[in-house]
């Protein structure tokens, strides 16, 4: 206690005696030497003395020096050489800093600050401003698809508004979420479909664990910073993007036509004996639809239902401000129509971002953003266009719907469509806000309080008539739920940054505390008294009413510390702790300690490196570190009651039992522990550079959910068991190939092999049940082997095994001479490809430019849907395929057989097995046409830039499966469309 107060006094004295000396104002600008350009934020300190300031948006610094002696200043700025003037009796300065041609001044945001390019230690990819804009998308990560090393990126729908799937190095958890954290200025942000691409200004993703341990639990599955445009200070500018653009489904199997039908019908029959020739057509076919096989009438469902959508999105942006206050502002709409009726999204949304300099150590700011949300979906229609008769038509003589048509069982595919029918309406708004405030301690020290929030609502309206899919002609049904999120984010910054000789150092703290909080609430009803009041009026239902809520809540509390040393600019080292605990987690286990250590050389920078002028740079990395995952429902620690139905007599009573999943006590941490190495390279004057990663991720103590056998009385229990290991390579290479005169090519290429794999499970061996295999990736295929059909000459072979030709053959693993389920199933493939990979290529002429993007996955396989359309009776609507008659022996399909269900084939016949494909594919994501207007002419229209260019995404795919786009991974359910695209960009 007595040391603390001296050291106070000696504080309070040595600054009392400072401000007692005289002192004068000085004022200045810091340009940079090449460009003349201001340069913002260099640190500018009175050398020998703790007094400094920083530059602002203008390069413009003020303060106060000492009256007399000699003055000098020290100047630094990332990527710049440091600089040191003499003052003498100048009261106005102008200084311009040299940049390091050593070197690479490209800065890099890391969790809780930013380091030159040159300075990373561990595995980050940095994307670039302009990279965000070269597929217009309503989703910035969809942009991205294929142009980061390990980052797989992939779309599972062509539905309005649909998102995507994202996996950085591959899936760890298997019951646990996988995907990335998602950090928007300094806060935690899951919605990243709501930030429009036009308002970023950088993202990095952070992808081993020396990058991620920062952030702890939430760092397990890769972390993807997203900062957003701030302002400037001078001219306000404008800036206007809007494009539009119309979609098609390009890639969309198609089941048979009416003929194909009747032929595939006809052969069923044949197979049984009930048909021998077209004059046993009355015995399989209506009188209908014998009328309409001679008239040749036949109707392609899905060509009704399909429609050329539209893709457009319209965004206005304002920057501008004064040296001590600066705004940027956005206006944006998206506007998407599926290729569906009744498939349609309308997105607004509004950001204003604000930074205020109170005084020379004093700042504050705001991000903020609004977006709401106005969706229609549908009860997709593929399935019953793709089974439903092709013979009937879907109006009746009189011109009006048919909702059973041909008074048959199934149900009209345009039945949802018709007026007042069937409602799924979806509104939601979210507001994200982060204010912060700034106090620089001293030139070396700041601290910075982030204070976060993000609430959304959202209400969903569902209406259900009596002739919709959905109900089938049984009465109406109605539901209406709403949900309120509010999550809170208070997070504590100190930075320290220190330079002396050849030794900088950077020390990082946060304190953190993050809750999370969730209402639900939902009603519903059948047989509303009218109908037209849709979803709403639900006490009219007399029904099956029923209502229901919810809430949940959770926090997460984080103590972090990070060092960063660096010797020379050559030798790097960055340690990093992180203490994480969460309410999620059971007592006891809630709380797990995240280290990190990661080291770089940068060989470049060797003596004996100088005479190698074709390298330009040259960094070799390695990193090992700890990650967690707590990521499951909130609760699972806890054994939860439900309410069920139950009656004394004829009286009805309130009744409760356990609900399915048991609470586990002792559930702790997921941990995965990452080692990393990295190759960083720069040749001919940077002309070509490039990135190569090998990682070992091994992740134990999996936050499972345990399948319980049902004399237990319970369903599931997660638990803390098994283990999973994911390893990998990662390449990402770009050139300037050429540039001369007013030509220039630049060409990128990435490629990465992840290896996913289960090490250990609950019990010994494998666990079947849910398809989880020791040595296999999370998600695989396990089933039959086929290996063709049987033949006629096999007749005597497949007797044995119960079957005869036309049937699948599937192999005999254990050799046997019996098919079993326990003997010959085997892991066929996964969903996992075997590598992924993109290349990129941009070509500018003049004013011109064109950008070309293909994207590849490799070795996955499929389940594809559209091969479980085939029915063996003939009486829903087949899947073409080339099946075995006796006349065209194939081996792909079984015999059309009328006295076979669906069910039949699928269950008992190793129908299954028809269902896997090779789902690997090669396409051309995206090709754009640009041209920019020169200057002088933008300027005579009174615009600083103009840019107008057209472009197509999904414009070709290359695979095995003929009209399918693979990336769905196997659904068919609403096909990814193609776009084509005009946009224009504006500035003023």
């Amino acid at each position: 206690m007595r040391n603390a107060l001296l050291v106070s006094a000696l504080v309070l004295g040595t600054t009392v005696a400072a401000q007692a000396q005289q002192t004068r104002q000085l004022q200045g600008r810091v340009l940079d030497g090449t460009t003349g350009e201001a340069l913002p934020g260099v640190t500018v300190v009175v050398k020998n003395t703790t007094i400094g300031a920083t530059t602002d948006g203008d390069g413009k610094f003020a303060l106060s020096v000492p009256e007399g002696g000699d003055v000098a200043l020290t100047f630094s700025y990332i990527g710049y050489l440091p600089q040191t003037v003499s003052v003498g009796s100048q009261t106005q300065l102008k200084v311009s800093l040299k940049s390091d041609e050593k070197a690479l001044d490209e800065v890099v945001v890391i969790g809780y600050g930013q380091v030159k390019k040159s300075d990373v230690t561990g595995s980050i990819v940095s994307v670039k401003e302009e990279d965000l804009k070269k597929v217009p998308s309503a989703n910035v990560m969809e942009t991205l698809q294929g142009r980061l090393p390990g980052v797989d990126i992939t779309r599972s729908s062509g539905s309005a508004g649909s998102g995507v799937n994202i996996a950085v190095r591959g899936n760890r958890s298997i019951t646990a979420q996988n995907g990335p954290l998602f950090i928007v200025d300094g806060v935690q942000y899951n919605s990243i479909q709501d930030i429009n691409p036009n308002d970023i200004q950088s993202m990095e993703v952070l992808k081993d664990a020396a990058s991620t341990a920062i952030y702890g639990s939430r760092g397990a599955n890769g972390v993807i910073i997203v900062t957003t445009k701030k302002g400037a200070a001078g001219q306000p500018r404008v800036t206007i993007n809007s494009y539009y653009g119309i979609t098609d489904a390009v890639y969309y199997p198609r089941v048979n036509d009416a003929a194909a039908y009747v032929a595939q019908k006809r052969e069923a029959n044949r197979t049984t004996g009930t048909w021998t020739g077209p004059a046993d057509d009355s015995k399989i076919f209506t009188p209908l639809e014998i009328q309409n096989i001679a008239n040749g009438t036949g109707t392609d469902w899905m060509d009704m239902l399909l429609r050329q959508g539209v893709q457009q999105e319209h965004q206005i942006g304002l920057s501008g401000g004064s040296d001590k206050t600066k705004f940027y502002t956005s206006f944006d709409y998206f506007n998407e129509q599926g290729l569906f009726r009744m498939d349609d999204l309308n997105r607004y949304s509004i950001r204003f971002n604000l930074d205020q300099e109170i005084n020379s150590k004093v700042r504050v700011g705001l991000q903020s953003q609004l977006t709401y949300f106005n969706q229609d979906r549908r009860r997709d229609p593929t399935n019953q266009a793709n089974k439903i008769n092709p013979l009937l038509t879907p109006y009746d003589e009189n011109g009006q719907l048919s909702v059973f048509p041909n008074a048959g069982n199934f149900i009209n595919p345009l039945i949802d469509e018709q007026e007042g029918n069937y409602q799924n309406n979806v509104r939601t708004t979210r507001t994200f806000v982060t204010g912060y405030a700034s106090y620089q301690i001293l030139p070396s020290l700041n601290l910075r309080s982030n204070l976060g929030l993000t609430l959304s609502s959202a209400r969903t309206g569902i209406y259900q008539g009596s002739n919709t899919l959905d109900r089938n002609g049984s009465v109406a049904q109605s539901a209406y739920g709403t949900e309120f999120v509010t999550n809170w984010s208070w997070e504590n910054i100190l930075n320290y940054n220190k330079t002396f000789g050849n030794h900088a150092i950077t020390a990082t703290g946060v304190t953190s505390l993050l809750t999370f909080n969730t209402e639900n609430s939902n009603a519903q009803g059948r047989n509303q008294l009218l109908d037209y009041q849709g979803f709403y009026a639900l006490a009219n239902a007399n029904q099956q009413v029923g209502i229901n809520s919810g809430y949940v809540n959770s926090k997460l509390i984080s103590f972090t510390g990070r060092v960063q040393y660096n010797f020379k600019s050559r030798y790097l080292l960055t340690l990093t702790g992180r203490s994480d605990g969460s309410s999620v987690l059971a007592p006891g286990n809630k709380w797990a300690f995240f280290p990190s250590a990661a080291v770089a050389w940068r060989i470049i920078e060797e003596d004996f490196m100088k005479g190698l002028t074709p390298i330009t740079d040259l960094k070799l990395r390695a990193s090992y570190g700890r990650a967690g995952n707590y990521d499951i429902p909130a609760y699972s620690t806890q054994s939860l009651l439900v309410r069920i139905p139950f009656a004394f007599g004829e009286s009805s009573t309130p009744a409760y039992t356990f609900a399915n999943r048991i609470g586990n006590k002792a559930l702790g941490w997921e941990l995965s522990n990452t080692l990393n190495f990295g190759l960083d390279f720069a040749l001919l004057n940077n002309r070509f550079t490039g990135t190569v990663d090998v990682y070992d991720t091994r992740t134990s103590d999996l936050l499972l959910n345990r399948v319980l056998p049902a004399t237990s009385g319970y369903s599931i229990v997660t638990e803390n068991a098994g283990k999973t290991r994911n390893r990998g390579i990662e390449v990402g290479l770009n050139a300037l190939v050429l540039e001369k005169n007013d030509f220039r090519w630049n060409a990128g290429l990435t490629w990465f092999k992840n290896k996913e794999e289960i090490t250990a499970l609950t019990v010994s061996g494998n666990d079947v049940t849910n398809r989880w295999f020791i040595g296999s990736p999370v998600n695989v295929f396990y089933d039959y082997e086929k290996v063709g059909i049987w033949q006629t000459n096999e007749a005597d072979a497949a007797k044995a095994y119960g079957q005869k030709p036309g049937q699948i053959k599937v192999r005999d693993l254990d050799g046997s001479n019996t098919i079993t389920a326990a003997g010959d199933r085997k892991v066929l493939g996964s969903t996992v490809p075997k590598w992924s990979g993109s290349f990129n290529t941009d070509v500018s002429y003049k004013g011109f430019d064109l950008s070309l993007q293909f994207f590849a996955r490799i070795g996955q396989m499929l389940n594809y849907e559209y091969n479980g359309f085939f029915d063996p009776q003939g009486i829903e609507n087949s899947s073409r395929q080339n099946y075995w008659t006796p006349e065209n022996p194939s081996n792909d399909y079984p015999r059309p057989d009328a006295s076979l269900s669906k069910s039949t084939l699928q269950n008992a016949l190793y129908g299954t097995t028809l269902l896997y494909e090779d789902g690997s594919y090669a396409k051309l994501r995206a090709a754009t046409l640009g041209y920019t207007f020169p200057a002088g002419l933008a300027s005579r229209l009174r615009m600083s830039s103009l840019r107008v260019y057209v472009q197509g995404k999904n414009l070709y795919t290359w695979s095995h499966i003929d009209n399918y786009d693979p990336e769905r991974g196997g659904a068919i359910t609403t096909p990814i469309p193609r776009v084509l695209t005009a946009g224009i960009n504006l500035g003023f």
